[in-house]
């Protein structure tokens, strides 16, 4: 009788392991085997972290190995077990895998097909399609799309945590408890002591300290020594938390009437503001977005209110990006001075100040939380939807959505609903960041999500001309990286062009996309199929590229660039200037966060910057979705250029009193996750 050996692998994080009955079934080309009682006498079997062994003998030849069923039943109570693989040595000697990396649930069973990656066109045996479809029915039951709010991509149909499928949850729900974290926050930065104070004012600039915390040569120290210097300012549109607003001014826009004769002393090769335009000196940032967007109301005891600024810098002869005009909302008008380096001290300050709040804004709504946050979510839901375990794609991309659905429902939960954190401190709260996301749907475009098209479109390409723009630099190194590194992976499975037309699942998969995660409009560019293998290695390096670098660059950074309270504040309690010359200091102060609120806002970013347990960084790929020696050798390739990368980056951060390192890909996960 033919007898196999049957190594079945428990994953190692919490509660993986269980004490069911666990039965296994071989299904081959010639029969299907008996139910087997997977257990050895005086034996705990399945305990976290465990590779266990048994033989399985058989009446009968089964022929080709198709599937091995896993059937869960309950011993006492309901215990959830985390299968990670399961290995069939076959009577011949062979080896077969068969990945898993799922939670098998309840009374539950799961069928699982051996490692190799097959496209639909490759399943020419009845069991193997029926096995296909069946899991897709299946998932596309439990990944169903919901509307948050109108207007924004569709996310998971799900309330809270607990309500998603095991296998997207997170391994331990306390891990991402935002109430948690910040409470825990507020602990570890010893500031809870001033949280009974919302309302309260600080008494100048040097009291923000109190709650600062000093870490020895840390950038965000180097923040609060220089956050009032142009220098500092304009530098931060570049290699900041938001590094993706700044753009080459090309033409003066009328509801900026700023003249040569207003920003003469900051310009410095004795050009007019015009011919510095003509010769690309001059770079704009526009905070049109904000405008019109309600403030927070929910607290009747303090008043916050909103701008919407444009910016205007210049690249000085020592090439750096200083700011030189500054107005404080869209509409030119005597209220609405333009404000200027030659104004007194304070007037400027504050003016800065605006900007940096406005910043702020944009950065934790549009820049993080929609195109990094909400925009991985919809690839995650289409992915489980439309491609089955088998499929390469699904095994390429599923590291890149790892908890990526799970942290947006939490967030969703706790952060940014209606009474969420998100109002406790910010002065989009209560509304005004829904606004926001609606509006800034309309440029969500699938190009503006392809890094090198999107630098380009800013005319923030040409590395002579703006020559310290590190997000830049290292962001185009680690894009082609990627896609260096998918174009390899679709080489292996797509042998022409056609192959790609003809992958339905495949082209289910993007069509999903584009109709529910970008609600279908023509205007976002999304593509509603894929016809070659360039534009689906450009389309798989846009997913995880944006998962990944992108989400890293903007999230990563924000304690040391917003932990100083006057660079980045959340929340702006006066209304802006309507003149020149009666900004005081008193007055700035009595205009930044109060105390309570700047807690929340330090905790908040101190949070959002920490890595999760057992991060898992680009490149790193312990669950073996793919066992072929082609893709683990592009993946060996793909570690060697990232490896590369971050000794460039390591090199030219050698001796920076401001390195720039958000980028390196030691430091970027593979997914969203926090």
């Amino acid at each position: 009788m033919p007898s196999y050996t049957v190594t079945v692998a428990t994953g190692s994080q919490w509660f993986a392991g269980t004490d069911d009955y666990i039965y296994l079934s071989l299904v081959g080309s010639a029969g299907c085997s008996e139910k087997h009682l997977l257990d050895k006498p005086f034996y705990n079997d399945f305990e976290r972290g465990a590779v266990d062994s048994y033989d399985v003998t058989v009446d009968e030849e089964l022929g080709e190995i198709q599937l091995v069923k896993i059937e869960k039943r309950k011993y006492w109570l309901h215990d959830d077990w985390y299968l990670k693989y399961i290995t069939l040595k076959m009577p011949c000697g062979d080896y077969i895998e068969f990945p898993c990396y799922r939670w098998i649930t309840g009374e539950g069973e799961i069928v699982l097909r051996d490692g190799r990656a097959k496209l639909a066109c490759d399943d020419q045996i009845h069991i193997l399609k029926q096995h296909r479809r069946k899991e897709l029915d299946t998932r596309q039951k439990q990944y169903r799309w919901m509307e948050w709010n109108p207007g924004f991509p569709l996310s998971i149909d799900a309330k809270c945590h607990k309500d998603l499928p095991r296998d997207i949850q997170f391994d331990s729900e306390k891990g991402v408890d935002f109430v948690l974290n910040y409470s825990r926050a507020m602990e570890n930065l010893f500031i809870n002591r001033f949280m009974h104070m919302f309302q309260s004012s600080w008494s100048d600039f040097a009291d923000f300290e109190k709650i600062f915390v000093k870490i020895s040569n840390t950038i965000s120290e180097r923040v609060m020594n220089h956050w009032q210097e142009d220098l500092m300012f304009g530098y931060q549109f570049l290699n900041g938390c938001n590094p993706v607003l700044i753009q080459r001014c090309t033409k003066l826009p009328k509801k900026l009437p700023v003249t040569t004769e207003m920003v003469e002393c900051s310009l410095e090769r004795q050009l007019t503001l015009e011919q510095e335009v003509e010769q690309g000196n001059i770079f704009i940032v526009d905070f049109e977005l904000l405008d019109g967007i309600d403030a927070n109301k929910t607290d009747p005891c303090t008043m916050q209110f909103l701008a919407a600024p444009i910016c205007l810098l210049y690249k000085n002869l020592a090439n750096k990006i200083v700011p030189i005009a500054i107005q404080l909302n869209q509409i030119p008008g005597d209220e609405n001075p333009i404000f200027l380096p030659s104004d007194a001290k304070y007037d400027w300050l504050l003016a800065k100040i605006w900007v940096r709040s406005s910043d702020f804004h944009i950065h934790q709504t549009i820049t993080h939380l929609l195109r990094t946050h909400l925009v991985s979510e919809v690839f995650g839901i289409a992915l489980y939807r439309q491609l089955p375990a088998v499929h390469p794609i699904f095994k390429l991309l599923v590291a890149h959505v790892r908890f990526t659905i799970a942290i947006n429902t939490k967030a969703r939960e706790q952060l940014i609903c209606e009474y969420g954190l998100f109002d406790k401190a910010n002065a989009t709260g209560g509304g005004g960041h829904v606004q926001m996301v609606q509006r800034a749907m309309q440029d969500l475009t699938y190009t503006s999500l392809c890094f090198p098209e999107a630098i380009k479109a800013r005319g923030m390409d040409s590395t002579e001309d703006i020559p310290h723009y590190f997000y830049r630099d290292d962001g185009l190194l680690v894009w082609e990286a990627i896609k260096t590194f998918t174009a390899e992976v679709v080489g292996i499975y797509y042998k022409s062009d056609q192959v790609v037309v003809e992958d339905q699942e495949l082209q289910d998969f993007v069509k999903d996309v584009y109709v529910y995660g970008m609600r279908g409009k023509k205007t976002s560019g999304f593509p509603k199929s894929i016809k070659t293998r360039e534009k689906l290695s450009e389309y798989l390096t846009v997913v995880i590229f944006t998962a990944s670098a992108q989400h890293a660059a903007v999230n990563f950074g924000q304690y040391d660039w917003c932990s100083w309270i006057p660079n980045a504040p959340p929340t702006m309690r006066a209304p802006p200037p309507t003149a020149k010359g009666v900004v005081t200091i008193e007055q700035i102060v009595d205009t930044l966060p109060d105390r309570g609120r700047s807690c929340w806002h330090l905790g908040a970013v101190w949070a959002l910057s920490q890595f999760q347990e057992n991060e898992l960084f680009l490149g790193m790929y312990p669950e073996e979705h793919f066992i072929e020696k082609p893709v683990k050798e592009a993946m060996a390739r793909f570690r060697k250029n990232l490896d590369t990368i971050v000794s460039v980056i390591a090199e030219r951060n050698k001796n920076k009193k401001l390195p720039y390192y958000y980028l390196s890909p030691d430091r970027i996960p593979n997914s969203v996750a926090i």
